[in-house]
């Protein structure tokens, strides 16, 4: 398939939702193996559980996990001078160096391992929703089957640790937003069915009141609704919620949810009951019945409320994982112009985003550990690409500009990285039968601070999260007569030396 380098979000919305259509008339997706005269590899698992910790926008790797020569602001820069705007730090671990304000995750890098060089695909004009596409599904858009998020394809081929708990969560994420239409293109289960999709949390303050009844029902009130509506999509006529698998996938779902009510597991979900100073290590700010919903503005200001939101999220997963939820992603959420989509502003926000993710991810780190589930649980934090101040893609196949640079900078809000890096990228892991205080990948020293050594694309870093949960990357399911692999093609390679 060729590339569109023209590609545009009412081209992207279009091809997503002729694919959602195509996918409810899809019938039941049968599982497949590469080779049918050869069996799928038997892969022995090292974990039961992944955590995925989302930076949507874009994470420069030169001011988080991969730090170059650092330049300190002052009037008259030059941008060619500018590396990175924060000085390096030592981490637990002798030969890993990352950036201040990284502190705390410093100190736990003794038991994880870090990837340098993620590469983004070439995917033409860079637009933040379609490379956030391509990680979650592995396959870049537009596809003509509707393709499954990653926490969509581990809920369906492994089935939920815990029967009373969703096996795909989202937290974090809110639909209602900038580029909303977009990311629900791939936040779903696509052909696989609803009852793989994701139980969705926007705000994890809140996440109590999703397995509760509505305020002012009653349980015999709630439990004749419930019945209501599963008689009526059972009778409902065929073609109107899709294929016969699609509505009973539908039926399961409700099933399901139905089930988390009743269950004790549904206090996971009350993060008021987690003692207050367990909280406090999480959100250092926090406070009982405080809201975690406000926005940062475009020049990076920030509520310290938004910045506890992700640390609350962290902990939810912490308590879902302790309950048997399989896959758990937690976001600092995409919104266009905030957060990592740093067009301008980029040091004052990643101060502000490293605030957000650094206690959060290193309690979870420790909380983990202290309960004996680390070893069986995988932590990924990543991105769907990085950032430079001058480049745009990558330097031999370099794109459209989108962010005008100053040839001098004499004002604050020019110094950060601000444009698109695909070369080189930073992913975090921990747990999981991952080697720990390991290093993988060269980047380069001076701009462009690109992929020298030990390339990991994208079906390459599935595999390697597949490999851990014992998943095969040439596993496919049959979707239209034809196979889906769960990594491009079946041709995903696992990054071996990850593994302890």
């Amino acid at each position: 398939m060729k590339t569109n380098f023209n590609w545009n979000r009412r081209d992207f919305l279009r091809t997503a939702s002729a694919a959602t259509l195509s996918a409810l008339a899809a019938g039941y997706p049968k599982r497949l193996f590469a080779n049918q005269s050869e069996p799928l590899e038997k892969i022995t698992p090292t974990a039961d559980t992944l955590i995925v910790l989302w930076m949507g926008g874009g994470m420069a790797h030169t001011e988080t996990f991969d730090p170059k020569l650092y330049t300190p602001y002052e009037k008259g820069l030059s941008p060619d001078r500018v590396l990175s705007t924060f000085p390096a730090i030592d981490t637990a671990v002798d030969h890993i160096k990352i950036t201040e304000g990284l502190e705390n995750i410093a100190r736990v890098m003794d038991r994880g391992a870090l990837i340098r060089t993620y590469t983004a695909g070439d995917l033409g004009f860079i637009l933040h929703s379609r490379h956030q596409y391509q990680w979650h599904t592995g396959y870049a858009p537009p596809q003509t089957a509707a393709a499954p998020h990653l926490g969509a394809i581990v809920a369906r081929t492994l089935g939920p640790l815990n029967p009373a708990v969703p096996a795909f969560i989202n937290i974090g994420q809110r639909f209602d937003v900038g580029e909303g239409e977009e990311l629900k293109a791939f936040s779903t289960a696509g052909f696989l069915g609803s009852d793989c999709g994701p139980f969705n949390i926007p705000f994890p303050e809140q996440a109590a009141d999703a397995v509760r009844p509505p305020a002012g029902m009653t349980p015999g009130r709630f439990e004749d609704r419930n019945k209501f509506y599963k008689k009526l999509l059972a009778a409902s006529p065929v073609g109107e919620f899709g294929s016969d698998y699609q509505k009973e996938s539908l039926l399961r779902s409700l099933d399901n949810s139905h089930r988390l009510l009743s269950s004790p597991a549904a206090k996971a979900f009350d993060l008021t009951l987690e003692p207050l100073e367990n909280i406090r290590k999480y959100v250092p700010d926090y406070e009982p019945g405080k809201r975690y919903d406000a926005d940062k503005n475009r020049s990076g200001s920030y509520e310290s409320s938004t910045i506890g939101r992700f640390g609350l999220g962290c902990l939810l997963a912490r308590r879902l994982a302790e309950v048997g939820a399989r896959y758990i992603e937690v976001t600092t959420e995409y919104i266009p112009f905030l957060n990592w989509d740093t067009h301008e502003h980029g040091h004052t926000k990643l101060v502000n985003m490293k605030k957000t993710i650094d206690a959060p991810l290193a309690q979870l780190v420790l909380d983990l550990e202290a309960r004996g589930l680390l070893k069986r649980t995988l932590i990924v934090l990543a991105s769907e690409f990085s950032r430079d101040m001058l480049v745009e893609g990558k330097p031999d196949k370099k794109v459209k500009d989108q962010v005008e640079v100053p040839e001098v900078i004499n004002d604050l809000k020019h110094y950060g990285m601000h444009r698109h890096f695909t070369d080189a990228g930073s992913v975090l892991l921990f747990g999981g039968g991952i080697k720990k205080g390991h290093l993988h990948g060269v980047t380069a020293d001076e701009r462009p601070c690109k992929t020298l050594k030990d390339r990991v694309v994208i079906e390459d870093l599935h595999a390697t999260l597949f490999r851990a949960l014992g998943i095969s990357p040439k596993l496919a399911y049959e979707i239209e007569k034809r196979p889906f692999y769960v990594t491009r093609d079946g041709l995903g390679k696992p990054v071996l030396e990850l593994f302890g």
